[in-house]
């Protein structure tokens, strides 16, 4: 039954609460480029290899179908079980696994079956952590370490593009393969360091204090509790169309650039990442303190702004100097969603013990919206140059911002954070 999946952890100790915060942090630093491990060069690895713009974009988008597909019953999965842990740990391990695929072959299969496969991984291991970090601190103390937490995972994906960087120039670009292998086995160590007795199960599915588990389906609850919630359902939409537009700006970027012959395949995309992550810890904080004080809804307001801004500059300037302008705005897009969504969503759905299946849920319909983004821009970028492609993808999130002003006076008092504290 439901109900004896999830027993209810004693207290953990503040020695316990306080090791279990260090190493989620340190979780957070390494499944960064575990996670992304080749994605971001993957792009450029198949155009060396003979591979052109719309054949790439479909493969990544098979495998954000694939990672959009699984979200929910991910996160119904994590709701239920208490081996958050173990499923951090073989999703990685399979993670690295599938990335060496690529290694092996470049065909279209095996290209296909790798991001499938890394993307079914990563369905799980967001919400496994995320369910971690709210079983650790609860509801109270969600936000700020949900704001430490990716503050630190910008910069594991920082420092590791720019050792992949570093790596694929003095050695190649299978060098970069095995440095995410490393920072897959360091991701192992430190989820083995979070005390289990320091997750509080119930907790970390939203029913912190209440006395009666629900055993009804994870699943079909998850979808009702959505659908009966207005402002995730406009937030699900807002995310839809600027991930429509966002997920293939860096890979396009890269290939504009590198493919005019301005730039070295690896240390070109390894600064496109670099300069956005190192962005991005600054607007991590910078959202944390944001939604404390005032909120989420202007938070979200700003980074929905920020893509069209950086269409345009992407579309005028395919230079190697445009790095800078046009990742700094992916940093801000990028870093302010990375705190307010998750604390939002963990916040709209307190107390019905569907926490991570709503995480589930948004993702899934965010995940829409990012799996066609590669496939429509690279298309787009074939058939009528990189300049279009930039300026059309730029121009999907004035959708969301249309929705997320419209809506206001519904979506404010939903956003302004009363559960949202800054403190631990």
């Amino acid at each position: 039954m439901a109900s004896s999946a999830i027993p209810v952890s004693r207290s953990a100790s503040c020695d316990e609460t306080g090791r279990a915060r260090t190493a989620l942090q340190a979780l957070n630093f390494f499944m960064a480029d575990m996670q992304a491990g080749i994605g971001p060069f993957l792009g450029v690895f198949l155009q060396q290899r003979g591979w052109t713009a719309g054949p790439i974009g479909t493969v990544m988008s098979a495998g954000g179908v694939a990672g959009m597909i699984m979200t929910v019953p991910a996160g119904a999965f994590i709701d239920h079980t208490e081996k958050k842990r173990l499923v951090v740990i073989v999703t990685g391990i399979c993670t690295v696994m599938a990335s060496f695929l690529i290694l092996l072959s470049q065909s279209g299969w095996v290209v296909t079956v790798s991001q499938v496969a890394t993307a079914i991984a990563g369905a799980a291991i967001g919400p496994a952590v995320t369910g971690m970090t709210l079983g650790v601190v609860r509801q109270r103390g969600f936000n700020a370490q949900n704001g430490r937490n990716q503050a630190w995972n910008h910069a594991g994906n920082m420092i590791g593009a720019g050792l992949s960087g570093f790596l694929g120039w003095k050695f190649g670009m299978p060098a970069i393969f095995y440095l995410a292998a490393a920072f897959g086995v360091l991701a192992i160590v430190s989820v083995l360091m979070i005390p289990e007795q320091a997750i509080d199960h119930r907790a970390a599915r939203g029913l912190e204090g209440d006395k009666q588990d629900d055993a009804g389906g994870g699943q079909a609850e998850g979808f009702r509790t959505l659908l009966r919630n207005k402002p995730m359902l406009i937030l699900a939409a807002a995310l839809a169309c600027f991930h429509l537009g966002n997920g293939a700006m860096l890979p396009l970027y890269s290939l504009a650039v590198v493919g005019a012959g301005k730039g070295n395949a690896a240390l070109f995309t390894a600064t496109t990442v670099v300069v956005a992550q190192a962005v991005m810890i600054a607007a991590a904080l910078i959202a944390m303190k944001m939604s404390a004080g005032k909120g989420y809804w202007l938070v979200l307001l700003i980074s929905f702004a920020a893509l069209p801004l950086r269409g345009f500059l992407a579309g005028t300037f395919i230079e190697h100097w445009g790095v800078w302008p046009v990742q700094a705005l992916d940093g801000i897009g990028a870093g302010l969603q990375s705190v307010a969504v998750p604390g939002l969503v963990a916040c709209l759905l307190d107390g019905t013990g569907r926490v991570n299946v709503g995480q589930g849920a948004v993702m899934t319909i965010q995940g829409l919206g990012a799996s066609l983004s590669p496939a429509i821009g690279g298309w787009i970028a074939q058939a009528f140059g990189y300049h279009a492609a930039f300026l059309i993808l730029g121009s999907f999130a004035l959708a969301s911002l249309a929705l997320w002003i419209g809506f206001a006076g519904l979506l404010r008092p939903a956003c302004e954070g009363k559960r949202v504290e800054n403190r631990a």
